[in-house]
């Protein structure tokens, strides 16, 4: 089972970095072995960069291995220095706190917990590093580890050659106690192999012997690449910010709409990395859409994997529902939770103040959206092409004095779309 598991790995790309090879192998292939990987709360949802690292502790677990999800409540209050371009914000004891909760049910969606042998455990090193005190943390962990080493660390030299950066003590510190981690991991749950990104090699090396000098243990590590796409740009980032994993930070559809906006040259790599199918399939996907013309059939596939991964059947059948529904301009038949998807992060959406709605003309209306200015307003209401809630109005409705966003038209109460012409959309909410 591990030679597949790293022969499949390797196929997807996922391996970066391995300390000693062939005796990882080895040690993976004598028996059912414990990893970990950590995830610092430092903010209170996972985003898409989490998921690789987190998705391998799952083909991990699959193929007969324990995985331990570390939750950073104690390094989350410190701040990883690694390829930061400047010092992070600390946030207060209760706000990492908080996060750290949410984050460990976040994993917990990933890796199984029961019904297994192997089952999966959540720990939080805060339950270590806040029981130590500063002279048993320099003594104990800090006399094991060479400033000289760590000093020469890329990602400090980073911090040590950009102009008024610099890096402080704290963050300084942060290696020791990610090794500490590691070696406290390896004492508690046997835990001899840590999985993470590549900005973590210099820390897992840390860890790794510092295990050895506490524990006379041999511990290995593995990075997965960081993600970037065929542009150049961060993964999942896009103009508003980050892609969570906490819907009501991304909604299922704009998550659903993330991955069906991929880029072609990206595509084939986001599925090795963030589904399940077998490599073979992947590679008939991509020879299949070499010999077609126009949309490819990576897209939707890795859209409807990565969401029903993430977010259940239920809330991909709704990001299909909604994706239909603006294409056909017909909103009628979606539910009320849909229509707030639309709202958080689907549409440019806006809020109607009733008792204002009196004093302010259409055209003014839609152009304080952002719809187009008073003129473009004016000329699509002359072709009666101002459609709200799939209705169209025009000049006449106007001097008529129609009631365009009465109660009584609006989506369960409170919603109205407008669409002016065929391309602009904007998604009005009623507040009484």
């Amino acid at each position: 089972m591990t030679a597949a598991l790293l022969a499949d790995l390797k196929a997807r790309g996922l391996l970066n970095q391995v300390t000693a090879d062939d005796e990882l192998i080895n040690h993976l292939e004598t028996g059912s072995r414990t990893l970990y990987c950590g995830f610092d709360p430092t903010a209170d949802s996972l985003h898409l960069g989490h998921l690789v690292p987190l998705l391998v502790l799952t083909r991990f677990q699959n193929a007969g291995h324990k995985p331990v999800a570390l939750v950073g409540g104690a390094t989350g209050l410190i701040g990883d220095p690694s390829f930061k371009a400047a010092e992070r914000q600390l946030n207060t004891p209760d706000i990492v706190a908080g996060w750290a909760d949410k984050i460990r049910n976040q994993v917990s969606q990933f890796i199984k917990f029961d019904g297994v042998e192997n089952a999966a455990v959540v720990v939080n090193n805060l339950d270590w590093a806040g029981e130590m005190n500063v002279l048993d943390f320099l003594r104990d962990v800090g006399k094991h580890f060479s400033v000289n080493a760590m000093i020469n660390k890329e990602s400090v030299q980073q911090r040590l050659n950009r102009e008024g950066a610099g890096i402080s003590f704290t963050e300084f510190s942060y290696a020791l106690l990610q090794g500490m981690d590691f070696a406290e991991l390896n004492r508690r749950h046997n835990c001899t192999l840590q999985v993470g990104g590549s900005d973590q090699w210099g820390n897992i090396v840390g860890g790794i012997e510092l295990s050895r000098r506490q524990n006379g243990a041999q511990t290995f590590g593995l990075t997965v690449p960081l993600v970037t796409k065929a542009d150049g740009t961060k993964f999942g980032k896009t103009e508003s910010g980050a892609v969570w994993l906490d819907p009501a930070k991304t909604s299922p559809y704009a998550f659903y709409q993330f991955w069906m906006n991929t880029a072609d040259a990206d595509a084939y790599k986001f599925l090795r990395y963030f589904t399940f199918l077998p490599v073979e399939k992947i590679a008939e996907i991509e020879a299949h859409d070499a010999s077609i013309e126009g949309r490819k059939t990576a897209q939707p596939i890795l859209a409807e994997e990565v969401t029903r991964m993430v977010h259940g059947d239920e809330a991909l059948a709704s990001a299909r529902r909604i994706t239909a529904a603006l294409f056909s301009g017909d909103l009628t038949e979606l539910s009320e939770q849909e229509l707030e998807q639309i709202k958080q992060d689907g549409l440019p959406s806006s809020d109607l103040d009733n008792t204002a709605l009196s004093d302010m003309p259409l055209t003014s209306i839609l152009s304080d959206a952002g719809m187009g200015q008073g003129k473009q307003v004016k000329d699509a209401l002359g072709r009666n092409a101002v459609f709200v809630n799939g209705t169209p109005y025009g000049m006449d409705a106007l001097m008529q004095g129609v009631d365009i966003f009465a109660d009584d038209k609006a989506l369960f109460g409170r919603f109205f779309m407008v669409k002016l012409g065929k391309k602009k959309h904007h998604l009005f909410e009623l507040k009484k």
